[in-house]
């Protein structure tokens, strides 16, 4: 039941808290029993008064009021109770709902970190954002609004009814068979809110996405001169999401109030029927006029239950987005075995990847061995999947067949699969061409992978990475804050700073992927060798996989491998491969003649 309702899968999270859940729930029940017995007290205090016994005149001629303020105490007091139990109620509620609402973001935090890359290039980041913002908080809305809807309005209905019902039989039913009637109303009417909602969903991704697009791309938009239609493009989609938005308020604003007047009906036939009862004596007045308030309260909480309805609706739309994102499963899952605590080299046996859509396959038959503490550069033409292989290392993407192996001839080989992800991505780590790094200080961008590093040891990665020079011309040193996405720097700075953040973790396998591709030749020699001088006086020298195609860096490469058509057409030294292969001559614009 649960696992088919996307909104009572986030109720269920309450259970987590089963002891808060309990106190908020037995605080409302009291609040509503309160609320009756006030009115209660009002028809027996209404009965005492117009039967003359409230204000009694005494022999004397003096008035004795005792029984009147007796009421007048007694209603106050219960009035003043219920005010400070809702108070309590209300409060403790919205911290309930919003510590279910960290639950539920860590969770999608967490899974958002988990999932392969595949469904981060397929759902996006705009999606992904809505749905642990605008998603979320729908959600929380509507577990705001739990108690009122699942708590309160079914005692205030069965309090109205069975108290209708004591008084008169007749005088309870026909209200319950109304309210029975316009809650049916609502529920067939949440049907269409949520396909509504669904759609607005859909259209703030697409606002999200191209906001987040446009935040991101600025420098590539202002180059092109693109502002204004960036700005078009962006209206349009928020013009679509208003439009969406106004469907499903212009339907709930005109179809909430049909099932509200259906049960506002029910007041009309207690004031009827009621005043009949009255007439023939069957009904005293005090208890026509607790029924009436009884009945007031009825209405006001089911007109309150149109907003909640439309509350719920959105949220159910939202909680199915977000436990779509949840129940995705996890491509890739991790292993129990552990590395040797010996130096790491890899190997590919006939490895092959498809193409996420199902096509044809991006790797095929890949077969490729590195040594400990070797240095291979990696070739090929844009699009054969050298980014793709650099994944699989740390296993960010998933073989579809074949073996990827890491170890030693000494230490024994293990297949990537089944060994431990956190291990194995602290031992194997990839620095992609794009550096990012985060809008905080230099140190903590440096310590990130490295979070004990001391003072001197960073500066001795960014020795390592040929970047002492950028630590020198930032005014506050390790401290300088670097600006959203390291903006405030070149990209030849951001990339060896992400190179010093890579070596500092002291990695046995590194890949390179086009990370050296915005620094100048000397910097490039001094950052390779400083890279294969890494760790051999511990005996255990770092294996380097660089991707590149500038000949200064495969020049400083003991090993050359291409690839060419989803597998290794070429392996050898750079003077045997301008030797015996027109393909990696033509691949590096040589002339052999």
């Amino acid at each position: 039941m649960i696992e088919k309702h996307p909104l009572l899968r986030s109720l269920a999270i309450y259970r987590e808290m089963p002891w808060r859940f309990a106190l908020v729930a037995a605080l409302f029940i009291a609040v509503n029993l309160g609320l009756v017995w006030q009115q209660w007290l009002i028809g027996h205090a209404v009965n005492d008064v117009s039967a003359g016994r409230a204000v009694i005149r005494q022999a004397d001629g003096s008035l004795d009021a005792s029984l009147g303020w007796y009421w007048l105490w007694l209603m106050l007091a219960v009035a003043l109770g219920r005010g400070v139990l809702q108070y309590a109620a209300s409060v403790l509620s919205l911290i309930l709902s919003q510590a279910l609402l960290t639950r539920l973001r860590e969770r999608i935090l967490h899974q958002v970190q988990h999932l392969h890359l595949g469904y981060h290039w397929q759902h996006g980041m705009g999606e992904m954002i809505t749905r642990t913002t605008r998603d979320a908080d729908k959600v929380r809305d509507a577990l705001i609004s739990f108690w009122r809807q699942v708590v309160e309005t079914p005692l205030v209905v069965l309090a109205t009814v069975g108290l209708l019902t004591w008084y008169n039989p007749m005088l309870g039913l026909v209200p319950l068979l109304l309210t029975v009637f316009g809650l049916w109303i609502f529920v067939r009417q949440t049907e269409r809110l949520v396909h509504l909602d669904r759609a607005v969903g859909q259209a703030y991704d697409r606002v999200n996405q191209d906001l987040s697009e446009g935040i991101g791309g600025v420098r590539v938009i202002k180059s092109f001169g693109l502002e204004h239609s960036r700005i078009q493009g962006f209206a349009t989609q928020v013009a679509v999401f208003a439009e969406h938005a106004r469907q499903a308020l212009a339907y709930s604003s005109s179809r909430i109030p049909l099932p509200q007047a259906v049960v506002a009906l029910g007041h009309v036939w207690i004031l009827g029927y009621g005043a009949h009862l009255v007439a023939t004596d069957r009904l005293r007045i005090g208890e026509l006029v607790t029924s009436l308030l009884i009945a007031t309260t009825l209405v006001f909480r089911i007109e309150g239950i149109g907003r909640v309805m439309q509350t719920f609706a959105d949220a159910r739309s939202s909680a199915e987005r977000i436990w779509q994102l949840l129940d995705e499963p996890a491509a890739i899952r991790s292993g129990n075995i552990t590395l040797p605590d010996t130096p790491l080299g890899l190997k590919l046996e006939h490895v092959s990847v498809s193409a996420a859509d199902g096509g044809k396959a991006i790797l095929e038959d890949c077969s490729l061995a590195l040594h400990p503490g070797e240095i291979v550069a990696l070739v090929g033409a844009t699009g054969t999947g050298k980014s793709l292989l650099a994944s699989l290392l740390p296993r960010l993407s998933e073989i579809s067949a074949g073996r990827l192996l890491i170890g030693s001839d000494s230490g024994g080989w293990q297949d990537i699969r089944q060994l431990q992800l956190d291990e194995l991505r602290r031992r194997v780590h990839v620095v992609p061409q794009e550096s990012l790094l985060f809008s905080d200080t230099l140190a903590a961008n440096l310590r990130f992978g490295a979070a004990g590093a001391s003072e001197q040891q960073l500066h001795h990665g960014l020795h390592l990475a040929a970047a002492s020079d950028v630590l020198q011309r930032l005014p506050q040193g390790l401290a300088t804050p670097l600006g959203d996405r390291g903006v405030t720097l070149s990209g030849g700075q951001r990339q060896r700073l992400s190179l010093a953040r890579a070596l500092l973790t002291e990695p046995d396998i590194l890949c390179l992927d086009d990370a050296t591709s915005a620094l100048d030749a000397i910097s490039e020699r001094q950052v390779l060798n400083n890279i294969r001088q890494l760790r051999r006086d511990q005996g255990r020298a770092t294996t380097v996989l660089v991707i590149s195609s500038k000949l200064s860096t495969i020049l400083l490469a003991d090993r050359v491998l291409m690839l060419k058509d989803g597998r290794i057409a070429a392996d050898g030294t750079h003077a045997d491969l301008l030797k015996t292969s027109p393909d990696y001559r033509d691949l590096l614009g040589i002339d052999h003649g």
